[in-house]
């Protein structure tokens, strides 16, 4: 491997070495990082939820053991292959469009801010987040628009996820910038049906709303106040709000319909890798972006281990790699 790899290899481990360890029962309860969507729109406090993190890749692939001594060399030469493919998966903009100051103002759990955040951590494009206060919204009081995600791009205000992801993609890729025709299906796809699979699923009982508004009271950017009523009230509100998300998208098995928005995805990729085909599209990052909130919740676990999303994730996982995220 030459030089360029292995300096790879060592930012990469040492990027790692902070994430928090692969999922063990006795730490589910204590590890979480990320949210998971109450709603399908992001535009009111009943948009953010939680998710808390129970593993650290759910999608991953177990990894048979042989002998002790194999299994540590042949384990680090993979994950060091793995760590390069990873870095040359992803696919920056040139250096002269790249911009300066990118700002996204988002909701953790909402899923059109996660389809932002996956197209701009696939091209590596360094982006900082305000996390917005759904009920005061005091983060987004200088704009007209009072959703999210807004992108500020350079001082330019950016709105709703598709137009953001199809302008910057525009933007980055000038020369390549026409979606073709099943592209373009999928991505209405993502926003037409996909998202309204969530709500239901997340919030299918009690116990399974609680556990996403656990997190959402700990970590959400609420005062100490809030905490207490959002987990509860939140909780018991966004129960109520699903089952008539259910009734309006004719949903009579909540799980069922996942599993057949899962089923549809992964018989539209016909055997290939991707979407894109050898790369991830547009509409690769818009389903990965959209699941990402979910997969550390039972209806994430529930999705990979009753149909066969959870290889074409890991190959996303991988190709997406990193967040391109810096301190705000």
């Amino acid at each position: 491997m030459g030089r360029v790899a292995h300096g790879l290899i060592a930012r990469s481990l040492l990027r790692r070495n902070l994430a928090p360890p692969p999922f063990s029962s006795s730490a589910a309860a204590a590890a979480a990082q990320r949210t998971v969507p109450i709603a399908s729109s992001c535009g009111t406090a009943s948009d953010v939820a939680t998710s808390p993190r129970l593993r650290w890749r759910l999608f991953s692939l177990p990894v048979a053991p042989s002998r002790s001594v194999s299994v540590g060399l042949a384990g680090a030469l993979s994950f060091s292959l793995t760590l390069v493919t990873a870095a040359e998966a992803k696919e920056p903009p040139p250096p002269g469009l790249i911009p300066k100051d990118v700002v996204l103002y988002q909701y953790e759990a909402c899923p059109f801010c996660n389809k932002v955040k996956a197209f701009l951590d696939y091209h590596d494009v360094p982006y900082k987040v305000v996390e917005v206060n759904p009920l005061s919204k005091k983060e987004i009081k200088w704009s007209d628009y009072k959703k999210v995600p807004i992108l500020v791009v350079d001082g330019e205000q950016l709105i709703e996820s598709s137009d953001i992801v199809k302008k910057l993609s525009q933007r980055f890729r000038p020369e390549n910038s026409i979606i073709d025709e099943e592209e373009t299906k999928w991505l209405r796809w993502v926003d037409d049906h996909l998202v309204h699979m969530l709500s239901p699923n997340i919030y299918r009982t009690t116990s399974e709303a609680l556990e996403s508004f656990d997190y959402i009271a700990k970590h959400g950017n609420f005062s100490m106040t809030e905490r207490f009523t959002v987990k509860y009230a939140g909780a018991a509100i966004m129960y109520m709000v699903s089952k008539k998300l259910k009734k309006k998208y004719n949903i009579t098995d909540e799980r069922a319909a996942l599993y057949e928005a899962a089923q549809t995805w992964t018989t539209a990729l016909d055997g290939r890798d991707f979407l894109g085909g050898a790369k991830p599209n547009l509409a690769d990052l818009a389903v990965f972006g959209v699941l990402r909130p979910i997969r550390y919740l039972r209806a994430g676990k529930d999705l990979v281990e009753n149909t066969k999303i959870g290889e074409w994730y890991q190959r996303m996982e991988i190709a997406v790699g990193e967040s391109s995220r810096i301190a705000a």
